[in-house]
C-alpha cells in the first residue's frame, strides 16, 4: 500500500473530487484492513472468546455538547464502522456519544481460522466492548445485518437498550422456509474468492442505490474489494463464507413480538435484499426481498414500533440521500 493510496483512500471523506482517482488506484488493503483510513481514530478491544485473543477495532466518538446519551452503530456485511462516517458526524453534532465497532470478522478486527459465528455471540462480544469503556445504555441502531445483530442484542440485553433503530435490516424474511436453498460455508467460500471490485459495485448499484450511481459510493467499493486484493483475501474470504452461513440458518423474524423496546424502522422500499435469492428457483426469486410488504409486515410484528419509509431509496437510505435519512434519524430518536 503506497503513501499515495493512503492519502487517496483518507481525502475520500473530504473531497468528492478526489473520489474517482481513489478508484481507478485500486489499492489493496491487509486482511484487517490495513491501510484504509477511518474518519475518526480507531481504538482496539482486546478480549478472548472461544479460547481465542480476539481484537474488535471500533470508534468512540465523544460530542462537544454531550446531551447524556449513546448512540451504538452496528454496520451490514458489506459494510464497515466506516461507512458511518456521515451518521456519525449527524448524531455526534446533535450531541450523542457515538460507539461504531467492526465487529470480530469483519474489516479492522481480528479475522479467525475457526470462529462458530452467531449472532448470541456477537452480541455478547459488543456488550462486553460497552461495559469496558464505560456504556450502560444505549440506543442500538443496525443496518443490513446490522439490523438483525440489533434485534438479537435487543433480545439478549433489554435493560440496556434503550431503543433499536433497524436500517433496512434483512432477516426480515426466513429465506430457508421460503425455498433458497442452502449453499453451505464451503460453496460461499467458492463464492467469495470470485469478488472483484466489478462484481460489488454492480450489486450495490442495482440493490443499495436504485440503479444509480455517485463517485463517493467508490471507496466504500475499493474498501472491500481493496482486502480481496490484498495478502489476506483467503481468510477474509473464508470469515465472509462463515458470516453468509450464520445469516442464513438464523433468522430473527420470529421474534420480532418479543421486543420490550421502542424500535424505530427505517427503510428504503426500492430494496430487494434477499441472501442467497441467485441461487433459488426462479419461481420463488420474484417473492423474495420485497420490501413494501416486508416494511408493514414487520412493523405489525414488532410491539412498540415506528415506521419511517423511503419510497424512492434502496437497501441504503444513510448513503443515497443523507439529508433526508438524517432528518428522520434525528426526529424519530427517543428525546
Amino acid at each position: 500500500m503506497t503513501r499515495v493510496s493512503r492519502a487517496l483512500a483518507c481525502a475520500a471523506f473530504l473531497f468528492p473530487p478526489l473520489l474517482a482517482a481513489h478508484a481507478a488506484d485500486e489499492p489493496a488493503y491487509g486482511s484487517e484492513l490495513e491501510g484504509f483510513e477511518y474518519p475518526y481514530p480507531i481504538q482496539r478491544f482486546a478480549f478472548t472468546s472461544q479460547g481465542v485473543k480476539l481484537q474488535m477495532a471500533y470508534m468512540d466518538v465523544k460530542p462537544a455538547k454531550p446531551n447524556g446519551r449513546t448512540v451504538v452503530l452496528m454496520h451490514g456485511k458489506n459494510f464497515c464502522g466506516a461507512t458511518w462516517a456521515g451518521t456519525i458526524k449527524e448524531l455526534s453534532s446533535a450531541g450523542y456519544r457515538v460507539v461504531a465497532p467492526d465487529q470480530v470478522g469483519f474489516c479492522k478486527s481480528t479475522k479467525p481460522a475457526h470462529y462458530q459465528y452467531t449472532f448470541q455471540q456477537l452480541s455478547e462480544n459488543t456488550r462486553a466492548l460497552l461495559a469496558s469503556i464505560g456504556v450502560k445504555n444505549a440506543i442500538i441502531m443496525g443496518h443490513s445485518t446490522g439490523g438483525m445483530l440489533a434485534v438479537r442484542y435487543g433480545l439478549m440485553f433489554p435493560q440496556q437498550s434503550e431503543q433499536l433503530v433497524l436500517v433496512n435490516p434483512i432477516g426480515l424474511e426466513d429465506w430457508k422456509t421460503l425455498g433458497v436453498p442452502s449453499l453451505g460455508v464451503d460453496k460461499w467460500y467458492e463464492r467469495e474468492l470470485q469478488t472483484t471490485a466489478e462484481r460489488i459495485r454492480n450489486y450495490e448499484k442495482a440493490t443499495y442505490y436504485v440503479n444509480t450511481w455517485k463517485p463517493e459510493y467508490e471507496p466504500w467499493v475499493q474498501m472491500l474489494a481493496g482486502m480481496y486484493r490484498g495478502p489476506g483475501k483467503q481468510i477474509v474470504a473464508w470469515n465472509s463464507a462463515l458470516q453468509y452461513d450464520m445469516i442464513y440458518t438464523q433468522p430473527v423474524v420470529y421474534e420480532f413480538p418479543r421486543l420490550k423496546m421502542p424500535v424505530l424502522l427505517l427503510i428504503g422500499l426500492k430494496d430487494t435484499t434477499a441472501i442467497g435469492k441467485d441461487a433459488a428457483p426462479a419461481e420463488i426469486r420474484p417473492k423474495l426481498g420485497n420490501y413494501p410488504e416486508l416494511a408493514k409486515r414487520t412493523a405489525s410484528a414488532i410491539p412498540k414500533s415506528t415506521l419511517v419509509t423511503f419510497p424512492e431509496m434502496g437497501h441504503a437510505p444513510q448513503m443515497q440521500d443523507p439529508a433526508q435519512f438524517h432528518k428522520a434519524l434525528l426526529k424519530g430518536l427517543l428525546r
